[in-house]
C-alpha cells in the first residue's frame, strides 16, 4: 500500500496530536545526545554518576544541566523519548521493506536527482548523511529539532514554532533551488 503525501501528512499530524495529548510533544534531536552519553558512559563509567540522594550528574556540563536530566536519561535509556527514536528507525526500515526494499534499481532515486547528478546512489547517501549531520548540529545549537520546534510547536500554537517554520522554509527553498538547478 502506497500512501500519497497528503494522506501521510494527515497521519503524521494525527500521530503528533496523539503524542501531545497522551504523553508529551515529540522531539528527537536530544536523543542523539543521550545516545552519545550512553556510549561515552560505556567507555568511561565516570561520565555519569549517581549522587547519594539518587540524582544523576555528569562530568560533562551539557549532561549535568537541567538538574542532571540528560545524565539520568542516558543512565536509564528505556524511556519514552529514546524508545520513540529507536521505534522510528525500525519503522523506517519496515516501511522500506514493505515498499520493496532498498535496492539499486533506478526507481529508488528520484527523477530530479538523476536530472542533476546522474546514477550516483552512493553520492546521494553521502550527501544525505552530511545534510543530516548539519541539521542535527544546528538542532542542538537551537536547543531542539524541527519536530520539536516546528511540528510540535506549531501544534501547540507556539509563536516560536511558526517563526522557526518560516525560517526553515526561507532557508530550505533557496538551498533546494541551488542543489537541484535542473528540474525533474
Amino acid at each position: 500500500m502506497v500512501l500519497n503525501w497528503k494522506t501521510g501528512g494527515v497521519l503524521l499530524g494525527f500521530v503528533f496530536f496523539l503524542a501531545v495529548l497522551l504523553v508529551k510533544p515529540i522531539g528527537v534531536s536530544t536523543q542523539f545526545v543521550i545516545l552519545d552519553a550512553i556510549v561515552a558512559d560505556a567507555v568511561n563509567p565516570e561520565v555519569i554518576t549517581q549522587t547519594d540522594d539518587g540524582a544523576y550528574t555528569s562530568t560533562n556540563a551539557y549532561l549535568a544541566k537541567s538538574g542532571g536530566k540528560y545524565a539520568k536519561n542516558a543512565s536509564n535509556p528505556l524511556n519514552y523519548s529514546f524508545v520513540f527514536v529507536i521505534a522510528m528507525m525500525i519503522g523506517a526500515f519496515v516501511s522500506a521493506k514493505a515498499r520493496g526494499g532498498i535496492g539499486k534499481d533506478e526507481a529508488r532515486l528520484p527523477a530530479i536527482w538523476y536530472a542533476n547528478y546522474g546514477d550516483t546512489p552512493v553520492k546521494r547517501y553521502a550527501l544525505a548523511f552530511v545534510g543530516g549531520f548539519i541539521v542535527l548540529y544546528g538542532a542542538r545549537l537551537a536547543g531542539g529539532c524541527t519536530s520539536g520546534h516546528m511540528m510540535s510547536g506549531m501544534m501547540q500554537t507556539a509563536l516560536s514554532g511558526y517563526i522557526f517554520a518560516a525560517g526553515a522554509f526561507l532557508a530550505a527553498i533557496p538551498v533546494a533551488m541551488m542543489v537541484y538547478k535542473k528540474g525533474a
